[in-house]
């Protein structure tokens, strides 16, 4: 009987395997950083909103206390409902003003104007400044005294319209939001021209051939060709009307004046959490309940009007 001799074999690992287990190591940094900045302080707002805060100290465990003091105790209530319906007076007027204006742009650029390379560089150059640099360039514009604005109707003999514009409560809120379209514009321009390139030509040519013209085009090719341009536009609006804060802190503070007809619900947040103006010793807690409200209703919103346009695709 023979005994083998020798080194025992050693399985080899297969090169393209070990390369597609690399791969995964490369979102890492992404994704640690996504936990450490986005996830970690979702969860930890959660948390604290079931807590009482005596000033920065986490206090008793309450419940859904804070929840519902947000939602009945006064004054928390009333100017959660105000901030409410700023934000969705901001949408509203996003979505009309700028997408409106952005989907019109889009197209006279698509149809292949003269000098369309400059203009969708002129309608996205607003998008490279900080939010906080056009919110202070825009309050010096909208100053009632020495603002542009003022002095240019005073030029064309329009005095009867000047006026305070961030200093009167009718119009403050209409003035950033319109600032805020003017500064979103270019964006918007960018998406829905990616959307018209991407209508093919073969189709509108058919189209054409089968009597389709004006209103029907827009309406029967067009829109439905579009409709995943629009809806993105549609999603991406909605989450930055219900996050507006850095545009409102920059030209009117944090108490959302005059008489908080600027509030936004991210601006009384940042008021609730930070700025102890509450008076109270749950105003952490309060500002947690707040975020993790607001944060369900974005998501709760997006995730039916995503099925809802699916369906509508599938109907098409």
């Amino acid at each position: 009987m023979q005994v083998e001799t020798g080194t025992p074999k050693v399985k080899s690992i297969n090169p393209g395997k070990r390369k597609r287990w690399s791969i995964h190591l490369f979102p890492l940094p992404a994704l640690i950083i996504y936990g450490l900045f986005i996830v970690y302080p979702l969860l930890a707002a959660l948390t604290y909103s079931f807590f009482e805060w005596n000033g920065i100290a986490r206090g008793a465990f309450v419940g859904f206390k804070n929840f519902i003091d947000l939602f009945t105790l006064e004054p928390f209530s009333g100017m959660f409902w105000n901030a409410f319906q700023h934000n969705i007076l901001y949408f509203v007027l996003q979505m009309i003003v700028q997408n409106g204006l952005a989907f019109l742009l889009a197209f006279i650029i698509y149809r292949k104007i003269c000098g369309a390379e400059f203009l969708k560089m002129a309608y996205f150059l607003p998008r490279l400044l900080s939010v906080i640099v056009v919110g202070f360039l825009w309050k010096l514009i909208l100053n009632p005294n020495f603002g542009a604005l003022n002095v240019l109707l005073g030029k064309f003999g329009l005095e009867s319209l000047q006026k305070a514009w961030l200093g009167d409560p009718d119009t403050a809120l209409t003035a950033i939001i319109l600032v805020n379209c003017w500064f979103g514009l270019g964006f918007g321009v960018l998406i829905f021209l990616a959307g018209f390139q991407s209508i093919p030509n073969e189709l509108v040519e058919a189209a054409k051939l089968d009597g389709a013209q004006g209103f029907k085009m827009l309406r029967f090719i067009t829109v439905p060709l579009m409709m995943p341009s629009i809806m993105i536009m549609t999603v991406l609006t909605f989450i930055q009307s219900f996050e507006a804060f850095e545009l409102v802190y920059a030209m009117q503070g944090s108490m959302g004046e005059p008489y908080y007809s600027t509030d936004t619900l991210a601006v009384y947040f940042y008021r609730l959490a930070f700025s102890s103006s509450t008076g109270g010793s749950t105003a952490i807690g309060l500002g947690s309940a707040l975020a993790t409200v607001l944060f369900l209703f974005i998501v709760v919103f997006t995730v039916i009007y995503l099925k809802f346009v699916q369906k509508k695709e599938v109907d098409m």
